[in-house]
């Protein structure tokens, strides 16, 4: 008998993928499009975030237990392809939390001294210290998680992205001069260059994660109800914020002038410097690193978990699951800081921290998309492959809407890895060979490793038992 008591209320649920995905760090890059940016988040909802919100939860309520999307890859393909796709899942956010920590060191400088952005030595010691810290706190286990996420995503993210909306509000009634040009011919993208696309894969990976919560299911009451309650009201809030937000950065901040580190802070300066405000800023900066550590403490423990069953599948070695009394899968941890330490060497590497932080995002981003393209074909192959199994939810339109919808979502994610491998125009990131051998590297040893180690490790097993 199942005597685990469930830790995860719809509203955990959907505070969980809030500090996940409505991050603040992605706000300037988005600002970077001006007017334009809300024709790339509709287009964004429509062809990728809202498609991967309803196979989620349709995958979600068919196979409700702890492991999200490699049970769903494992159980549509078999073992090799779940693992290699939640190794995609785990790497990318090993790649991806380098960046959210230079967000919180660029916050604290930003109140010290900005010049420290460009001091790599302070960077990095602020960037090891929050990133381990946060593993440390995900060693007592997800109702503490849970609880920090939650904290963290109504004080850190929602509080500062309704703050700066009403600022920008009452910018706009007070007359006060806007950089933002709102015509109709802003509102659609300038591709006189297709370079200026590039930073469109920062805005959809602004949008990726929310599958992430399904890891969770097994510790949510009834989640073949709860769950796609809790995706509706996080993709609701998520889109709203985001683009209301990004717009309040583009009022202020002339484009060529929006630094995507310290963007936010930039934008906060002028408003808070207009209205009078700047004593607010200490405290502002406190919510803005709360809410970057909440968002790695959501996605710390996540992925892990996932991998967690992939150990127990046999996939990796069992060494790796050992857990703590918690529940809590240490020695992944363990191994995911170690190569999250190693990754910020890429910091020595870009000429600037700027481009640094690009070519992390960027990386991370082509592997996240990667991950939806596993998810999108797992959905279509189980809907075949095991139609008895219940849904509580399922994507509208029977088969052909599933089709649509997986389809769409595909295609998006391919022309946006496209875009990927372009140079951004807006930052030095060096040569156009030596980027897209950078990029190129960066995405050829994250799909070979995997491969590579679940075939070395089926082998050693079998000489083992031999």
């Amino acid at each position: 008998m199942n005597t685990h008591k469930k830790s995860l209320s719809i509203f955990s649920l959907v505070m969980i993928n809030v500090i996940a995905i409505d991050s603040l760090r992605t706000l300037p890059m988005s600002a970077e499009y001006g007017l334009s940016l809300v024709f790339y988040y509709v287009l964004a909802a429509l062809l990728f975030f809202i498609p991967v919100a309803l196979v989620s939860a349709e995958l979600a309520t068919g196979w409700p237990q702890t492991g999200g999307v490699y049970i769903w890859a494992r159980e549509a393909f078999g073992k090799q392809f779940g693992f290699l796709t939640i190794w995609f899942q785990w790497f990318y956010n090993i790649c991806w939390y380098p960046t959210i920590m230079s967000f919180v060191a660029a916050t604290l400088a930003y109140c010290i001294n900005p010049h420290l952005v460009d001091n790599r030595a302070y960077m990095l010691t602020v960037i090891f210290i929050v990133f381990w810290g946060s593993t440390l706190v995900n060693f007592f286990g997800m109702r503490i998680s849970s609880l920090f996420s939650t904290i963290s995503a109504i004080a850190g993210t929602l509080l500062p992205m309704a703050l700066i909306t009403v600022l920008g509000i009452v910018w706009i009634l007070q007359g006060k001069p806007l950089h933002l040009h709102c015509t109709w011919h802003h509102f659609f993208p300038d591709l006189s260059s297709v370079n200026n696309m590039a930073f469109l894969t920062a805005v959809l990976y602004g949008l990726v994660g929310i599958e992430m919560s399904a890891t969770h299911a097994g510790e949510v009451d009834n989640p073949q109800r709860n769950y796609p309650k809790a995706i509706f009201w996080s993709v609701l809030i998520i889109l709203t914020t985001l683009i209301f937000s990004s717009l309040a950065i583009a009022l202020v901040i002339p484009q060529e002038k929006i630094n995507i580190v310290s963007g936010l802070l930039q934008a906060f300066e002028i408003f808070f410097t207009a209205f009078h405000m700047t004593w607010f800023m200490p405290i502002l900066a406190f919510l803005i690193i709360l809410s970057a550590i909440g968002g790695t403490n959501a996605w710390i423990l996540g992925p892990s978990k996932s991998l967690l069953v992939a150990c127990q599948d046999g996939s990796i070695p069992s060494q790796l699951g050992y857990k703590n009394k918690h529940g809590t899968p240490i020695v992944i941890l363990i191994l995911q800081g170690v190569i999250f330490t190693i990754l910020c060497s890429v910091f020595f590497l870009m000429p600037t921290f700027n481009s640094a932080f690009w070519v992390l995002t960027d990386v991370t981003a082509i592997l996240s998309l990667l991950v939806y393209v596993a998810m999108f074909a797992s959905a279509l192959k189980l809907r075949y492959k095991y139609p008895e199994v219940k849904r509580s939810f399922v994507v509208p339109g029977g088969k052909i809407g599933l089709w649509i919808t997986c389809l769409t979502g595909i295609a998006s994610c391919f022309f946006t890895i496209g875009l990927g491998f372009l140079r951004p125009s807006q930052l030095p990131v060096g040569g156009l060979v030596t980027y897209e051998l950078i990029i190129s590297s960066g995405v050829f040893l994250s799909c070979l490793f995997p491969l590579a180690s679940y075939v070395l490790h089926k082998r050693f097993s079998v000489t083992c038992n031999l």
